[in-house]
């Protein structure tokens, strides 16, 4: 019981991590328009903070243009000021249908500075999912001390836990490469 709770755990946790990097992954410029780019910007919107997403509908006309369409043309001026602050190095335009974002082409030098952006939040992942293999390691140990689990199990359980890590630390340098190509591209 303790070792299938225990391998659950881990699971779940890794997929949370691998979720993160995605999501972070997916949120770096990389000079093409993709509405995930604008996914953590948090507009002013009836006294209250909301994401982009949930007052205007955002796409991608054009390879190099982002458009916000707000639902209410009221909140284009508070999309546009978002976007400003967001330091995502965006200059919208706003207009009476919505704003317009222009995705300026990444320059070499600067296609390199998103790489290395890409391999922290990587290594990040990685550290993370070490991590929570040290926990259950040490978990499954402490129950196998305390007589909750055999030895076998507890051995099961640490390779299976092993064998997890190595596929998401697998899909996360994936994700790198995968990433890593389309900003070089």
């Amino acid at each position: 019981m303790v070792a299938r709770e225990t391998i659950q755990k881990t699971q779940n946790e890794m997929h949370r991590v691998l979720d993160f990097v995605k999501k972070e992954l997916s949120g770096l410029r990389i000079g093409r328009a993709s509405a995930t780019l604008l996914d953590g910007i948090q507009v002013n919107a009836y006294n209250a903070r909301m994401p982009i997403n949930q007052v205007a509908t955002v796409s991608t006309p054009q390879p190099n243009l982002i458009m916000v369409q707000p639902w209410d043309k009221n909140l284009a001026g508070e999309i546009g000021k978002a976007i400003l602050a967001s330091n995502l190095g965006l200059n919208p335009v706003t207009d009476a249908t919505g704003v317009r974002i222009p995705i300026p082409p990444l320059s070499e030098e600067r296609r390199r500075e998103v790489v290395k952006v890409a391999h922290k939040i990587a290594e990040q992942g990685r550290v993370e999912i070490r991590e929570m293999r040290r926990k259950a390691n040490e978990e499954i140990k402490k129950a196998e001390k305390e007589k909750r689990v055999s030895e076998d199990d507890m051995h099961h359980v640490i390779n299976d836990i092993q064998k997890q890590t190595d596929n998401a630390i697998r899909e996360v340098d994936n994700l790198l490469a995968a990433k890593e190509k389309e900003i070089m591209e």
